[in-house]
């Protein structure tokens, strides 16, 4: 079974930065696309960041040029770079990865609070 695991939340001010971590098992990694989504306290999860297989990258608006997406395929490891963090990118922050499109596996994410 496909287990991403997030790390690297915590607590920061606006203007402030983050690198989230998500390391997965189960798959071969470097055939598989990376999806990071968001949800926001009462919200529904919503796709943030994208690295596909082939290192291309695609954003959500709101967060293009401020977010960056990699991965490093001998760590099984894919990163999201958070910089000029704001009020609303608080909640939590998952990962999803599979060959063609998300998968249904998915991990327990990670908490980011953007305080004022």
């Amino acid at each position: 079974q496909v287990q991403p695991v997030e790390s690297g939340g915590g607590s920061v001010q606006i203007g402030g930065s983050l690198r989230l971590s998500c390391t997965v098992s189960g798959t071969i990694f470097s055939i598989v696309n990376v999806y990071w989504y968001h949800q926001a306290p009462g919200k529904q999860r919503r796709f943030v960041a994208l690295i596909n297989r082939d290192n291309r990258r695609d954003y959500v608006d709101s967060v293009k040029g401020r977010f960056t997406v990699s991965r490093d395929n001998s760590k099984n490891t894919a990163y999201l770079q958070m910089t000029s963090l704001k009020p609303e990118d608080t909640g939590v922050y998952y990962c999803n990865v599979g060959p063609l499109g998300p998968s249904d596996d998915w991990g327990q994410g990670t908490q980011v609070f953007v305080s004022s």
